[in-house]
């Protein structure tokens, strides 16, 4: 006898950061709203709400070009504490409703609801009051999409936005994803939907379609999850420990800049600031990786991992020094920087680190 299908819901929060802003702030409703870097600036756009997403706004678009679409957009800097304050109400929302949920971000997540008995049983029923209760103590809107599996149901929660609420049974699975575009299936971003188009795929037929060996020649690792989502199979867990993996903060100057005392600077205080978040969720770093990226977009990175925890010391500063030789910074102009820190650990004792602005660069 087989299993019973797994009952997942995909909920995703509609124009979240805009939403918010829109919320705490009347004049803004109903009105093209950007969060993001300033029009004048190298910033992009984090998100926005759906007044704007009708001139063709849409997030990581450069914050210039929203401008030039949408000149009367009103371009806000975003305010991540009341994001994620509003976003742990709704875990919180999702905790008493559900035991298995996976954060993504601070608006989407998974829930598996397999097992759940309330409604009868019912996911559709239990996301649509999961929806209602989020309105009611948030007073922000959210999509959900139901499903057998992850992969389906965060294709659902697309469906209907906003305010949606799709659900995607067992049998009629394979035949969704068949006639779905390749371009919306979620995982496949624009360089290898252009990929596929090139070897006939427009499809999730036409995928179907493909043998697994030959994918496999075209696209390696990923060709068995091509291969099991043109069938509409994703045995992917709800994963309600999923473990986060790195933390990065990024800057976008508004000037190119080549100084390397400058860049120094500004890679500890970005290395500050990602410190400060791992302090946040009580982790420890031992892998240090810059990003520069020049003038001319060309990108690399540096890194070195440590015996001992990364911290704010002399010898981390020394690090990024270090880091930077042989990069040709100093002498070509650089756009962007980045500090990641990875091979992350839990710690019960960590350092306490000033409060920065950490979005001060937006």
């Amino acid at each position: 006898m087989e299993p019973a299908p797994r009952k997942i819901i995909h909920i995703d929060m509609d124009a979240f950061y805009a939403a918010v802003e829109q919320r705490d702030h009347p004049q803004y409703r109903h009105k093209p709203i950007i969060v993001g870097g300033k029009p004048d600036s190298r910033g992009v756009v984090a998100t926005c709400s759906y007044e704007a997403r009708q001139f063709g706004i849409h997030s990581a678009m450069p914050s210039s070009h929203a401008y030039r679409l949408c000149p009367q957009a009103i371009f806000v800097k975003p305010r991540f504490e009341i994001y994620k304050e509003a976003s742990e109400m709704i875990r919180g929302i999702f905790a008493r409703y559900c035991q298995h949920f996976e954060p993504l971000s601070l608006d989407e997540a998974y829930l598996d609801v397999s097992d759940n008995e309330l409604y009868q049983g019912s996911a559709t029923l239990l996301a649509k009051h999961i929806k209602l209760e989020i309105r009611r103590q948030t007073q922000l809107v959210a999509s959900a999409g139901i499903s057998y599996n992850k992969f389906l149901a965060k294709i659902a929660s697309d469906l209907g936005k906003p305010d949606g609420l799709y659900l995607i049974p067992p049998e009629q699975g394979a035949e969704f994803v068949e006639k779905l575009a390749i371009g919306k299936f979620h995982g496949i971003g624009r360089a290898t939907e252009q990929k596929m188009h090139d070897l006939g795929i427009t499809t999730g037929k036409d995928l179907k379609q493909m043998p697994l060996a030959e994918l496999q020649r075209h696209f390696g690792k990923a060709a068995q999850h091509y291969y099991d989502i043109a069938r509409g199979i994703d045995q992917r867990p709800v994963n309600s420990d999923r473990a986060r993996k790195s933390v990065g903060i990024e800057t976008t100057f508004d000037n190119d800049i080549a100084d390397l005392p400058t860049i120094l600077r500004h890679l500890q205080d970005l290395l500050q600031k990602a410190l400060l978040r791992l302090a946040e969720k009580q982790m420890t770093a031992y892998t240090l990786t810059i990003k520069i990226k020049y003038q001319n977009f060309v990108q690399i990175t540096r890194g070195r991992t440590l015996a001992e925890p990364i911290g704010d010391s002399p010898t981390t500063r020394l690090l990024l020094a270090e880091l930077l030789k042989n990069t040709g910074v100093g002498a070509s102009k650089v756009r962007l920087l980045g500090v990641t820190l990875s091979g992350l650990k839990r710690s019960d004792t960590v350092t306490r680190y000033r409060q920065l602005d950490l979005f001060s660069s937006l």
